[in-house]
């Protein structure tokens, strides 16, 4: 059985990415009590489901337990992956006051931000545990995209994932390393290359003739080639490596796109995006 495990902030885009599981042929459960996923695990399992996508978050009773529970699923020899999604703060806030929903954990005296922050304190140890996506800036259709793209990935051994990303628009909360190409000549202040992004031929051009910008890209991709090896000796499941310029168009996409090249030609598995590109 292939398991996927639904996680993350209230308001970050759970139901969106379980549907989008659904419509990739995974059967899925909906706020599942963690002290039941073993049996339901077993249940599903006996009854030929083979592809099941599971949400569990902080509306379940015991969640404390969940980690225990994911350690016994796989000793049974389930191919077990956990989603994690979150979003900041602010992002969080404006779209629980547009919907008008209550969050889980108000009450008590509690502000939304301070329900916000516990929620994100209470799911700290599971947040470490698997796959992030940040939502703060991404459309439904691009989260739905980006989690098909999780679902269809091979999962066996460690998956690297490269992230474009604009400093303007906030640092993703899903890195694990980022890297600042913002010091590089910067193609946004050419006319013809503007309205262009880092996939274009004409921008790469411009780029590969910037000395230092082929030096930064080289002294990236030997740091990451260096280290992966440790990345897979501590059972690492996904790294990602986020490379920011200003906008998000065209260093950070260039080079994202480079890097994904290098490593998928090491026969390394590797996911691509470009946030600002996709966001609406």
């Amino acid at each position: 059985m292939q398991l996927i495990i639904v996680t993350g902030l209230s308001g970050s885009g759970k139901s969106i990415a379980l549907k989008a599981l659904e419509d990739s042929g995974y059967y899925c459960v909906d706020n599942l009590p963690a002290p039941m996923l073993p049996q339901t695990v077993q249940h599903l399992e006996e009854a030929g489901q083979n592809r099941v996508a599971v949400s569990i978050d902080t509306r379940s009773a015991h969640l404390q337990e969940l980690p225990s529970h994911l350690q016994t699923l796989r000793a049974r020899g389930i191919e077990l992956h956990l989603l994690f999604l979150e979003s900041n703060a602010e992002t969080l806030v404006k779209r629980f006051s547009e919907t008008r929903r209550r969050h889980p954990l108000s009450g008590a005296g509690r502000t939304l931000a301070e329900s916000i922050l516990a929620e994100r304190d209470l799911l700290a140890e599971l947040a470490d545990l698997g796959h992030h996506i940040d939502t703060s800036e991404l459309s439904a259709n691009t989260l739905r995209a980006w989690v098909k793209d999780f679902a269809a990935l091979d999962h066996d051994g460690l998956a690297l994932l490269f992230e474009s990303f604009g400093f303007k628009h906030g640092i993703p909360l899903d890195a694990d390393f980022v890297y600042d190409v913002r010091c590089l000549p910067n193609p946004h202040y050419d006319e013809t290359l503007r309205p262009l992004t880092g996939r274009d031929a004409a921008v790469a051009r411009f780029i590969e003739s910037q000395p230092q910008a082929l030096q930064m890209l080289a002294d990236i991709r030997d740091y990451v080639e260096k280290w992966l090896p440790c990345f897979e000796r501590d059972n690492r499941s996904y790294l990602t490596i986020a490379i920011g310029c200003t906008g998000g168009q065209h260093r950070s996409v260039y080079f994202v796109e480079q890097l994904a090249a290098h490593f998928r030609g090491l026969g390394q598995r590797v996911l691509v995006r470009h946030r600002e590109l996709a966001a609406p």
